[in-house]
């Protein structure tokens, strides 16, 4: 007994190794560098959204958000009610396009495709689309669609930004059912169903708070962009619901034009604008947050 009492107590057994420590420290080191960076990225982000709202609440009002500019750069007031409804409206016709073509063309890649040459084309694709600058998407939709139509609209910029989210979409969506585990697919053939049943009842829900966020997501960045909208949407003064005709505007587009005048009032509604961006991509980014978190409490129910 006094031999498996000092065997169970020994010194050995209570006394880290120095393999322990070493790691112990570069855990602790690798803590703080990880501290340290997310501290860098905190910094400049901090610093930048509340220089915004300082400069843009000068400006920023409920009367900002449903009133139409004035028109001329020159005076005061004024908003830009035809920049909130063009954002809105191309942004949500961009989604309409692009979220389930991208999501279509994920489940092809991860559930039908696999590692066949035209999985492999696409899924290369879809990683160098998500790289080229927006502003060649841009001057490629105003060649494509405004030079042979004649005319700008808010479609021709909708198309633009869907070029911009669609890789994205399609690049989530792979990834989230690739993180599927395997066994959910297996009982389900066991149980009989077929793979579209699978895919539709089992696979899709699982991953349903991933790909809903990264679309989202892709949804706000594409409320952002700037360079594809100059070429392809023209400028309005009146808010245009209808996409398909007619010119639009968006926030992005007179946060440019206001900003680049030399005129003080228009550099405060310039300001306002990009605040105004900035709460619609933070709601965006916060009802990503909620649909995920209703999709992995519905889940663990």
């Amino acid at each position: 007994m006094t031999a498996i009492g000092s065997t169970l107590t020994g010194p050995s057994r209570l006394t880290p190794g120095p393999h322990s420590r070493s790691r112990r420290v570069r855990n602790l080191l690798a803590t703080v560098l990880i501290g340290l960076a997310f501290l860098v990225a905190m910094v400049p982000l901090l610093f930048l959204v509340i220089y915004v709202v300082q400069q843009g609440s000068k400006a920023f009002s409920w009367a900002f958000l449903t009133t139409n500019p004035p028109f001329s750069d020159r005076l005061p007031g004024g908003g830009m009610e035809p920049a909130v409804v063009g954002t809105i409206v191309i942004t949500g016709a961009a989604a309409l396009m692009a979220i389930p073509l991208g999501v279509l063309g994920g489940i092809y890649l991860n559930e039908y495709g696999g590692k066949n040459p035209l999985a492999r084309t696409v899924r290369f694709l879809a990683e160098v689309m998500t790289g080229v600058p927006s502003i060649v998407m841009g001057l490629f939709i105003y060649t494509l669609v405004v030079i042979n139509t004649g005319e700008r609209t808010g479609f021709a910029g909708a198309l633009a930004l869907a070029s911009l989210m669609l890789p994205i979409v399609i690049r989530v969506t792979d990834q989230m059912l690739l993180l599927v585990p395997r066994e959910l697919r297996e009982g389900s053939y066991a149980l009989g169903s077929r793979r579209a049943r699978t895919i539709r009842t089992v696979v899709l829900p699982k991953a349903a708070p991933g790909i809903v966020s990264g679309a989202l997501l892709a949804v706000a960045r594409a409320a952002g962009e700037t360079a594809p909208v100059l070429f392809t949407i023209g400028i309005v003064s009146e808010p245009n619901w209808n996409v398909f005709k007619g010119q639009n505007t968006t926030l992005s587009q007179q946060i440019f034009l206001n900003a680049t005048s030399p005129f003080a009032p228009a550099q405060d509604r310039a300001w306002a604008s990009a605040l105004t961006l900035i709460l619609i991509v933070f709601v965006v980014t916060i009802l990503a947050r909620l649909v995920t978190a209703f999709f992995s409490r519905r889940q663990g129910a």
